[in-house]
């Protein structure tokens, strides 16, 4: 049997191996990538398991993940109606494991003029977690919308206390 090197066998080599590269970096390094930033940080910074979640449903489970979200940043809530103009509005999906570990972020609605929101975002959502287990549930998708001030606090839709009309 003939081994040459040939342009085809060492573009497949190289295509082997880089899937390889990629796929040990998607190991066990315990963090959880951005899907549109480079924000990375370690799962679980929130320190103990919050109360579970009794939400029979997804949408009852948005809730008591909003929830978590604002106890965990309390000093960047935005209090009362926000402006009638927001700095950046973000829709970011959110799955999670049957014991509130974030498994994946996914961004429906990027404010992508912002991009140091949407790192802000992510930041805030690994460093909560881990999240009320939904033991109704198991492994939930959360999904939410962020309604961001530019003065860096925020509401989520799940939560707002409204948006005061404009002129």
């Amino acid at each position: 049997m003939n081994r040459q090197l040939t342009p085809r066998r060492l573009a497949l080599a190289a295509s082997v191996l880089s899937c390889a590269l990629w796929l040990a970096g998607c190991g066990s390094t315990g963090t959880v990538p951005g899907q549109l930033s480079d924000s990375k940080t370690e799962r679980g910074g929130a320190g103990a398991a919050p109360r579970a979640s009794n939400a029979a449903t997804a949408r009852e489970y948005r809730r008591d993940a909003a929830r978590h979200i604002y106890e965990a940043n309390r000093s960047r809530i935005y209090s009362g109606q926000l402006p009638p103009l927001l700095y950046a509005v973000g829709t970011l999906q959110v799955n999670l494991d049957a014991g509130g570990k974030v498994v994946s972020l996914h961004w429906m609605r990027a404010p992508k003029h912002a991009p140091e929101v949407i790192a802000e975002i992510e930041r805030f959502v690994l460093q909560a977690a881990p999240f009320p287990a939904a033991t109704r549930l198991g492994a939930v998708t959360w999904t939410d919308t962020w309604l961001w001030d530019k003065s860096g606090r925020f509401q989520l839709d799940t939560l707002t206390e409204g948006q005061q009309q404009g002129d």
